[in-house]
Parts: structure tokens; C-alpha cells; sequence
């Protein structure tokens, strides 16, 4: 076993892999399975759970769970030697997945057990496997003639190197851009703990004064704080500009876009499908692009007129208050907080200095203890616990007698190399492995985030500082972490978030943030970093006041981007004459208040559809949270008069985190709420509701 992706007896040895280690292991790995599935395929007995299903999942298992680990590394800590193994290796995994789909001999198999005596005695979850794997294969090209299936293995394999290339464009892009300021006076209004990252990412670089970067913790600050407006245009133009023909040529993702749309729409069009978002809801909850485009229409509607008002009153303040006569897209983050300061009486920056990071980890999993019955805690000393980067933590999660249930990692501060944004992703998937308790393997799930990391201030280290924005990005991802780690299904198919529909796999992390804007709950999770206390009343209650500050604004803005890309997937002609670009135009004129300069190139970082999972689906965002904001309803009617009630919270969890994908996604929420779905409480939590 001297090959640490081989190994799959405990947690991923981090310390132990290195470059060296990807090609050999992916080799073996995909010999092995193509070696069993040819057994698989020639057995002639009928097929049964335990002779064709189980060892297939023990064969895909393994490659996932080694595969996954170096796509892990390839994100959190990317190098030019790591991102040229992975993406040699890429184009095999591809092609083995594309085959896997497209073989008849195992669609075949699946028919038989579907139809055989067997099907009927299996639990319901398993069924719901072999009836996702009958559609998948479908929609995987099984069913295609062969040549047919030689061009869709081909597409499968172009698609997934141009997404490969759309991020890594976008990560170069990002990591390139560096300002260099040597004049104190052009800094006025940035916080001191930015100012002094960046004045340590100058001093690494040998060079006097402050480097900013367009990473997030570097990036925002300058927009909502800088006083000086010329910084804040420049940071916006190299932020807004990334990957795109602004740029170096060989970072250009205008290019890849078109094509990647282009692969998708053929790809839609070979399987019988009018457009690629057919295709694509064909695994949701949403069934056809016009029902997406009629409830974001609504949405819009209902939003339009919130977000109108709030743009008049953010201008009229601007320039009475700041003199910005005409405001730009670099003064929007700026005037905002000026005007929620003028109006609420506190800033961000304020409210930042109670959210330490200990103080907002021990809050969150006291939290989600008391809410589920579970108890969260770091591992012994002695556990050997391997981990990508020192910054990292990892945690248990035990049940009230002491039982194992999950793990997890967290990697919460943004660094060189490392992804942009917020993401939860598996590690090890919850499954039976034998018979007896202690058969069952824990879920092991990977955390993400890229918020400020703790500096040296007046010579002593000053702890992580989460802006609350931060802390509901957190409990967002926790969310999800939750969706995979609380499971009781025991089949890797529909364990944890596998197998649930798209749209509606934002429930439990949406959710989560509601809880946020609890009192009780910021009680418990902050301590201000100088004096300890914790949140004044007062300071909670402008917070609360000011809690849909702008929402109308923020819905719009993702309303139009849920837009963009199901019009991208369902009526845009990628080889017209009209270009992405022009098609965004044309939905910001019907549909935005704010309309960003003509250099802006949003397409060319927008990572969720051309370098993700979220083509023809970004509009689950604003669909689950119809579901969360509905679901968490629940719990502020409680008949108990209590907000952090442990039995709406077993009902919470037994009904919809613990079943992971095993029933439809509609199910699980009316066996929680006891009814469908209803928009009501959306529109109430972002001030909405009609009077």
C-alpha cells in the first residue's frame, strides 16, 4: 500500500500523496474496474443486488473516492505540477464514466432486475437506485447506435476538459492581478486588518507599502470600504474583466464558452431532447424550461419594484451625501454601506469584530447539537489526522451514546491556489459494508470557504474576524455538510445528497442561514475580540432592522442570473450570429435595475455553469429557497414557543436529511411540513409580503 490513493482503510493520507502517486493509482484503478465489469458483463446468471450491483459500486466507489481526492487537492491547493497531472488524467476518468453509461451488456442487466422477481423484495431505496441508474442510463447515450455513441463519449470527454480549463483560466486570471500602493493617503476607510494582510503580501513579495489581490478577502473590503474611488474602480475593471479577451489571450474563456454550449446542445439534440435544459431537468424537480422561466418571470415581478426603490434611494443618497452625481458599478458596494451606516447606525466592519472564529464555530455546532441530538468535537491528539494545509481542521460528529456518525473537514481561509467561493463536496459517502453495527461507513465530508485568515496586529495574532455575510456563507456550507453526514441511507446511490434532485439540494444549506437572524443563536456564537461580550441588543436589533436591506436589489440580481442560464440552455442558438454577451444584455434591460459598464464580462467567471454542476440549474437557488424558507417556518410556529426546538429538529432531520435521495425530494418535504410547498414565507423573509 504504498500508494496513499490506494488506501482506502480510514481518511485520505493528505501528508502522503504527491504528484507521482495520480497516474499510477488512475491506471490501476480503472484496469480493476474495466477487469470486474467484464465479469459483471459475462455473467450469465440473473442479475441480483449482491452479484451485479454491489461489486459495481465497490469498484466505482474506490475510483471515486481516489479521484476525488485529487480533484480536492486540485482546488484548495493548486499548483502548475498538480493541475498538469490532473488534467492528463481527467480525459481516462472521463471516457471510463462516458463508457460506463453508454454499456448495453449493464443497461441491459438493470432492465433484467427491474423486471425480475428480486425487485419487488428490495427496500425502497435500492429500488430508487436501479430506476435512477434505468434513466441514466438513457441519458448517458445507452441507448444511441455506435456511432452515435462514439460522438457522445467524444462530447462527454470535450466537456469536461473545456470546464476543467474554464476554471483554471479563471483561478490564473484571478491569482495574476496584484495592486501595488505606496501612498498611505489612497487607503483611507480600509479596515486595519485588510491593510495589514495587505501590507504582508508586499513584504513577501520584497516590495514597500500594500499589495491587494482580487481574491475575496482582499477584493471586497477595497469596494466597500476605500474611500478612494480611482482604487475602487481599478479593483472592479480587473475583477469584472477576468478571463476574458481583456486579458491575456491564452486566459480568454469566451471561447470555451461557446463551445461548451455548442457540445451541450448537440449532446441535448442526440438524446431527442429540443435543448440542453430538457436534458438537464430531466434529474429535477422543475419538468420543463418554461415552468423555470415562468417562476423566475414572477419572482421578477414580484421583486422589481423593491429593487426600484432601493437603487432611487441608494442614488439620491450618493449624491447628496457622498457628491457621486452619476454612480457607477465600483460606487454600488461603497454608497450601500455609507447609506446602511447613515440609515441603521452601524457598519459591517462594526459588527465583524464580534464574529471570532472560535466563537462562531462553538455557536454553529451548539446549534445543530441541540436542534438534531448529536455532539461535534475535534479528534484526540493521537489520531493522526492527515490535512492539505496547516490552516485546516477536522471534526467528529458522535451520537448522544458516543457513536460514530461522520467527519469533516474545514478549510476556511482564502489562499494562492486555492478555489474561489464557498463549496461542500464528499470525501467518503455514508454505505453497509458488512453485516453488524459497526459495518456501517462514516460519511466524511470536505467544508470550504475562503474568508480572511488571522493577522499579526500591534504584534499579536488577531483571531479570523467573519463578517455576518461570512457566518451565512458558513452555516450555508454546514448545511449541506449536514445533507451528507446526518444520512441513515446505507446505498451509496442515494446516500447523503446523492440522488437528490438538483433544485432542491439547496434546501438544507438555505435553510441553515435563516438561523443567522436569531438573537438566541448570536448570543451563543459571539464574543466581541477586545472585551468578550457578546452582541448587544441594540447593535441585533439596526442588524434585524437592516436585514433586507437592499433585498430587492440581491433577488433581482439572482433572478437574473437564474435567467441568463436557463435562456443560455433552452432558446439561445450558440452558433448565431447573437452572442452571450448581447444575450445578457438583452435580460438586463428586461429585467435589471442596475446595469453593469460595457467591459464587464460576467459570462467569463461565472464558474457555477460552465466550470460546475449548475448548467440549466442556477435557478435552484431561488427554487429551494422557496422550499427552506417554507421549511424553516415550521419552526418559527412551534407550539412550544421555542425557535431551537429538538423535535421539529428530529422531524427536520429524520425526514429530510436523513433519507438523502432514497424518495423524491417533493416527498420529503410534505412528510416534514405536512403539505406541499408554498411561496409565502420567502417573500416574508425578504420583506416582501404584500400588506
Amino acid at each position: 500500500m504504498t500508494n496513499p490513493l490506494l488506501d482506502f482503510s480510514g481518511l485520505p493520507r493528505f501528508a502522503d500523496i504527491r504528484t507521482e502517486h495520480i497516474t499510477p493509482a488512475v491506471t490501476l484503478l480503472l484496469a480493476d474496474n474495466r477487469a470486474i465489469i467484464a465479469r459483471i458483463r459475462d455473467d450469465t446468471a440473473m442479475p441480483t443486488w449482491r452479484n451485479f450491483v454491489q461489486p459495481l459500486d465497490d469498484a466505482n466507489e474506490r475510483l471515486s473516492r481516489a479521484w476525488g481526492q485529487v480533484a480536492h487537492l486540485n482546488a484548495v491547493v493548486n499548483s502548475p505540477e498538480l493541475r498538469e497531472i490532473y488534467n492528463a488524467n481527467l480525459p481516462y476518468v472521463t471516457q471510463y464514466y462516458a463508457e460506463l453509461s453508454q454499456d448495453p451488456a449493464l443497461f441491459e442487466k438493470f432492465k433484467q432486475l427491474r423486471n425480475g422477481s428480486e425487485f419487488e423484495s428490495l427496500n425502497r431505496a435500492r429500488k430508487k437506485i436501479v430506476e435512477n441508474e434505468l434513466r441514466d442510463f438513457r441519458l448517458g447515450g445507452a441507448e444511441l447506435q455506435s456511432q452515435e455513441k462514439k460522438r457522445f463519449l467524444e462530447i462527454q470527454e470535450e466537456l469536461s476538459a473545456l470546464s476543467s480549463r474554464f476554471n483554471d483560466n479563471l483561478l490564473d486570471a484571478t491569482n495574476s492581478f496584484m495592486l501595488h500602493v505606496e501612498n498611505a493617503d489612497e487607503l483611507s476607510g480600509i479596515p486595519a486588518d485588510v491593510l495589514e494582510t495587505a501590507r504582508e503580501t508586499a513584504a513577501k513579495e520584497g516590495t514597500p507599502g500594500w499589495k491587494f489581490t482580487l481574491h475575496a478577502p482582499s477584493y471586497m473590503p477595497i469596494m466597500q470600504y476605500a474611500d478612494n474611488r480611482a482604487l475602487r474602480e481599478k479593483m472592479y475593471h480587473a475583477y469584472s474583466t477576468r478571463a476574458s479577451e481583456l486579458g491575456k489571450v491564452e486566459w480568454n474563456n469566451t471561447p470555451l464558452i461557446s463551445k461548451i454550449l455548442e457540445l451541450r446542445e448537440e449532446e441535448a439534440r442526440m438524446l431527442g431532447f429540443e435543448c440542453y435544459a430538457e436534458a438537464s431537468l430531466v434529474t429535477k424537480m422543475a419538468s420543463t424550461p418554461k415552468q423555470v422561466l415562468d417562476f423566475l418571470g414572477e419572482l421578477a415581478t414580484k421583486a422589481r419594484p423593491y429593487a426600484e426603490r432601493d437603487l432611487e434611494e441608494l442614488s439620491r443618497f450618493a449624491a447628496g451625501k457622498l457628491q457621486l452625481g452619476k454612480l457607477e458599478a465600483w460606487d454600488l458596494a461603497y454608497a450601500s454601506e455609507k447609506l446602511r451606516l447613515d440609515r441603521y447606525a452601524f457598519s459591517e466592519q462594526e459588527v465583524k469584530q464580534y464574529f471570532p472564529e472560535s466563537s462562531v464555530l462553538r455557536g454553529m455546532f451548539a446549534l445543530v447539537e441541540n436542534l438534531y441530538g448529536i455532539v461535534i468535537s475535534p479528534p484526540p491528539e493521537a489520531a493522526g489526522i492527515q490535512l492539505w494545509h496547516p490552516d485546516v481542521k477536522f471534526f467528529m460528529i458522535r451520537d448522544s451514546e458516543g457513536n460514530l456518525i461522520g467527519q469533516f473537514y474545514l478549510d476556511l481561509y482564502a489562499r494562492p491556489g486555492k478555489r474561489g467561493g464557498g463549496w461542500m463536496d464528499d470525501a467518503i459517502n455514508r454505505r453497509r459494508i458488512g453485516t453488524g453495527e459497526l459495518s456501517i461507513q462514516a460519511p466524511v465530508a470536505y467544508l470550504t470557504c475562503n474568508f480572511s485568515a488571522p493577522v499579526p496586529l500591534n504584534g499579536q495574532i488577531r483571531p479570523a474576524l467573519f463578517t455576518h455575510d461570512e457566518v451565512i456563507t458558513l452555516f450555508h456550507e454546514f448545511g449541506h455538510g449536514l445533507h451528507h453526514l446526518l444520512t441513515q441511507v446505507e446505498d451509496l446511490g442515494v446516500s447523503g445528497i446523492n440522488g437528490v434532485e438538483w433544485d432542491a439540494v439547496e434546501l438544507p444549506s438555505q435553510f441553515m442561514e435563516n438561523f443567522c437572524w436569531e438573537r438566541e443563536v448570536l448570543m451563543n456564537m459571539t464574543n466581541h475580540v477586545d472585551t468578550g461580550e457578546p452582541i448587544p441588543r441594540v447593535l441585533f436589533d439596526k442588524m434585524l432592522a437592516a436585514r433586507n436591506f437592499q433585498s430587492g436589489l440581491q433577488m433581482l440580481r439572482q433572478i437574473e442570473f437564474a435567467l441568463f442560464d436557463m435562456r443560455l440552455h433552452s432558446d439561445f442558438n450558440p452558433r448565431g450570429k447573437k452572442t452571450v454577451q448581447q444575450l445578457l444584455d438583452e435580460i438586463r434591460a428586461r429585467v435589471a435595475v442596475v446595469i453593469p459598464p460595457p467591459f464587464n464580462r460576467f459570462p467569463n467567471s461565472f464558474s457555477h455553469i460552465f466550470g460546475g454542476g449548475y448548467a440549466a440549474g442556477y435557478y435552484s437557488y431561488k427554487w429551494a429557497e422557496v422550499l427552506s424558507a417554507d421549511a424553516y417556518s415550521l419552526f418559527e410556529e412551534s407550539n412550544d414557543g421555542e425557535l431551537i426546538n429538538a423535535k421539529t429538529g428530529a422531524r427536520f432531520r429524520n425526514e429530510i436529511l436523513a433519507v438523502g435521495g432514497s424518495r423524491p425530494a417533493l416527498e420529503s418535504f410534505i412528510a416534514f411540513r405536512g403539505r406541499g410547498p408554498k411561496i409565502d414565507a420567502l417573500l416574508r423573509h425578504h420583506g416582501m409580503a404584500e400588506a
